[in-house]
């Protein structure tokens, strides 16, 4: 078994490939890193490095070793991470964001009911846009998520939320003059794209490139936030399948809603990336699910 000490040098120098850079991060000397080194490679029984007077870099048993051992340390420290937060209680800050005015409410009876289960937490609610939403998890400016499913790559809690759907059009367009419209429609119209940021799964969902029968659906502009695209809307650029919710958020006089009748339902929840899994975020879940009856 490698010590802690000795695994940190070891991907630390897999990461700079440099012994000054690498014991300047670790705060030790430069001696100590190659006395590291060579202790590990006498034990593996190969060279992890290969080293000129100007270069280092990872030998091929070098680069397995490191790409085996990342994801173990990664996952060792949010164990402890998780062991520490739950011997302390749920403390310290928790980082909230909603995507799409109708998930608020649902967001803020979950806010209200984790505040008062555990007031020692604080909560800070932020709203996010469809091209930042991802990036914001992955970057940690926001711990959760309250977004529709799915969301590719994400841990997810149970759904809260569940609405029909609807196609969205400009006013005046000969498809309102209709009481619902199936989803081979799509194939008719151009259909407003989402950002390019968004998951490959999600946009399938919303915006298929196909319709059930299989003819081919063409693709219209994108826009970066959801009142973008109801405005490309609006323009006649293209049509747009939306929840049903959207009537009531985003009415607009130039855009109509027309039931879609033989679409699936969408279903709302909460989503956070998966090694991020804190007991503040496993209790903000818990608290969302008894505050919305679920």
């Amino acid at each position: 078994m490698l010590e802690r000490h000795e695994l940190e040098t070891f991907l630390t120098l897999a990461e700079e490939l440099h012994f000054g850079r690498t014991a300047e991060r670790l705060r030790v000397t430069t001696g100590r890193i190659s006395h590291v080194v060579k202790k590990l490679e006498r034990r593996i029984g190969a060279p992890l490095f290969a080293r000129t007077s100007r270069v280092v870099q990872l030998t091929p048993i070098g680069r397995q070793l490191a790409d085996d051992l990342a994801p173990l340390v990664a996952g060792m420290d949010d164990a402890v991470r998780r062991a520490v937060e739950a011997g302390r209680g749920v403390t310290g800050v928790l980082r909230v964001a909603f995507l799409g005015e109708w998930t608020a409410p649902v967001l803020l009876k979950a806010v209200a009911l984790f505040a008062e289960r555990h007031p020692d937490c604080q909560v800070e609610v932020h709203e996010v846009q469809l091209f930042n939403s991802r990036p914001s998890l992955v970057d940690g400016s926001i711990d959760i998520l309250m977004a529709a499913f799915p969301f590719d790559g994400m841990a997810c809690g149970p759904a809260l939320l569940e609405e029909g759907r609807v196609l969205a059009v400009a006013a005046g367009h000969p498809l309102t003059r209709r009481e619902s419209v199936s989803l081979e429609v799509l194939g008719d119209h151009p259909v407003v794209q989402y950002p390019a940021v968004t998951s490959a799964e999600f946009k399938r969902d919303r915006t298929p490139e196909h319709t059930p029968s299989g003819r081919p659906v063409p693709k219209g502009p994108a826009g970066n936030t959801f009142s973008e695209m109801l405005t490309l809307v609006a323009m006649g650029r293209g049509v747009l399948p939306v929840g049903e919710h959207t009537r009531r958020y985003y009415p607009r006089p130039d855009v109509a809603y027309v039931p879609i009748h033989d679409a699936p339902p969408i279903h709302r929840g909460l989503v956070w990336r998966e090694s991020n899994t804190t007991a503040r975020i496993r209790e903000f879940v818990r608290a969302a699910t008894d505050a919305n009856g679920r």
